[in-house]
């Protein structure tokens, strides 16, 4: 039944129509756990809270679909706006973003434009950029992308996923670039010609690939609310003598906060992915798809008086 629903929202996730619909209905339906509004304006205030008790953020501006030049460029518009609230604000908080919204379905020279653009006000602002990792079509140019980049620029980092079988190597191929990678176990649906389809064999390749990263001496986000990585990860660092400064963790705003506090309070950086916008419905439905409980709070919240 978990799997049968998974699959569900996954599938939910890419349809326009609906993505369309939720666009003009606002943050309903308990999305508003899981995305911080729909304006910058919002998104600082809950930035500033996440501060004050002793969280650090990415951020990023919610955008799908986008498939013509000027909504890239307004994506891309967005996102400076939001790095320079973030410098003008003295947030601490970084930016993450998706390579579709900038443009990748378009064209290369449109992404590249629009990236050199946020990362030159990124550099002005002392923000670190992410690039989101995507489906498994768009990763090979997602990476492609981030290598061009990594060349001109020591404020950028790219997301890798442990459930695709290439991903080790991947992992390999990067190091040379000395790479900040948040590491991931994945959330769209592959076809298992591409993908692990057991959890535990993505379970033991996520542990893999953290162990290779950090121990090739690379800064690594450790993006997981699954309590077993986590140790996992505390471990490691005792045993090679990583410092705490080589590592993070992350987890989505509204998922496990009571954890997220905790962490920090141990000494650990624990960053929280505050994503903000009205593009929110197929971030919202993968969510969803990630943990039946989610679906529980959401259908609490739609029948609470």
């Amino acid at each position: 039944m978990e799997q049968l629903m998974r699959n569900a929202f996954l599938f939910l996730s890419k349809n326009k129509a609906l993505t369309k619909l939720a666009k003009r209905y606002g943050l309903r339906f308990g999305a508003g756990r899981f995305v911080a509004g729909e304006t910058i304006g919002l998104a600082t205030e809950a930035i500033k809270d996440l501060n004050k008790k002793g969280l650090v953020v990415t951020i990023d501006y919610l955008g799908e679909f986008v498939d013509n030049e000027r909504e890239a460029n307004q994506m891309a518009d967005e996102s400076i706006e939001a790095i320079r609230a973030i410098g003008r604000e003295g947030l601490n908080s970084q930016l993450s973003l998706k390579m579709t919204s900038m443009g990748l379905d378009i064209s290369e020279n449109l992404v590249m434009n629009n990236m050199r653009r946020i990362l030159n006000a990124a550099k002005e602002n002392g923000v670190f950029v992410t690039i989101d990792m995507e489906d498994y079509t768009r990763c090979e140019k997602t990476i492609e992308i981030f290598k061009l980049l990594r060349e001109e620029y020591d404020n950028v980092g790219t997301v890798i996923q442990a459930y695709l079988y290439r991903t080790e190597k991947d992992i390999d191929d990067l190091n040379r670039y000395k790479p900040n990678l948040r590491l991931v176990k994945g959330a769209y649906k592959e076809p298992e010609t591409v993908a692990f389809p057991n959890k535990a064999d993505v379970d033991e390749n996520f542990k893999k690939i953290i162990k290779t990263h950090m121990l090739n001496g690379n800064y690594t986000a450790v993006a997981s609310h699954d309590e077993a990585i986590i140790e996992y990860t505390k471990n490691l660092a005792k045993e090679y003598n990583i410092p705490r400064t080589q590592f993070e963790f992350q987890m989505l705003y509204g998922i496990r906060p009571e954890r997220q506090l905790e962490l920090a309070k141990e000494g650990y950086t624990m960053r929280v992915y505050v994503p903000y916008g009205n593009d929110w419905y197929g971030y919202f439905m993968r969510r969803l798809a990630e943990r039946p409980a989610n679906v529980a709070f959401v259908l609490k919240g739609i029948f609470k008086k």
